[in-house]
Formats: C-alpha cells, structure tokens, sequence
C-alpha cells in the first residue's frame, strides 16, 4: 500500500495528491506554469526599481537646484545622483526590453 499525500487548495480544502496520476506532462505544465509567474514577478521587481530610480531623480534634482540652502557638497552629490539615477533607470529599461 502506497502513502496517501494531501494538499490544501486555496479554498482551505484538503485535496488528495496521487503521485500515480500525476504524468511529466502534468509537472512540466506546472513548472512552466511557474517559470512564466516567475518571470512576471521579476519584470514587476525591475519595474518597481525603475519607480524608485526616477523618484531619487526627482528628489537630487531638487536639492541640486535649490541653491544656497543646501551645502556646496550635498548639492554636487544630488547633481550627480540626478544623472547616475537617469542613466541607470536607462540601462535597466533596455536590458528588460531584450530579455
């Protein structure tokens, strides 16, 4: 007699799982299934990153330009910032655009 398996579904059911009846076909449909979420998941990631990328933009581009409030050395590092964060927003797009 083989072990019986369980799962929980979504709903909170317990479902059996027979490891007879499941067929490569079954499991190389779930792991494309999965590779396919993964690589949404991962554009998503970038995406967020990218949002965060033009946000600094923002932000360096502000104190780069806000003149003598700010001290000589946090106005070069924002103006510097506000370029860096342009150029690697940039690059990230492109790689994403090829992969």
């Amino acid at each position: 007699m083989s072990p019986s398996f369980g799962a929980a579904g979504a709903d909170g059911k317990v479902v059996a799982l027979d490891r007879k009846s499941s067929s490569k076909d079954a499991v190389g449909e779930r792991v494309r299934r999965l590779q396919a979420e993964a690589k949404s998941l991962v554009a998503e990631h970038v995406r967020d990153l990218e949002g965060a990328l033009a946000e600094v933009e923002r932000l360096s581009a502000e104190i780069a330009g806000g003149g003598e409030l700010y001290p000589p050395g946090v106005r070069e590092i924002a103006r510097r910032l506000t370029e860096e964060a342009e150029v690697r927003a940039q690059a990230l797009e492109a790689i994403m655009a090829r992969a």
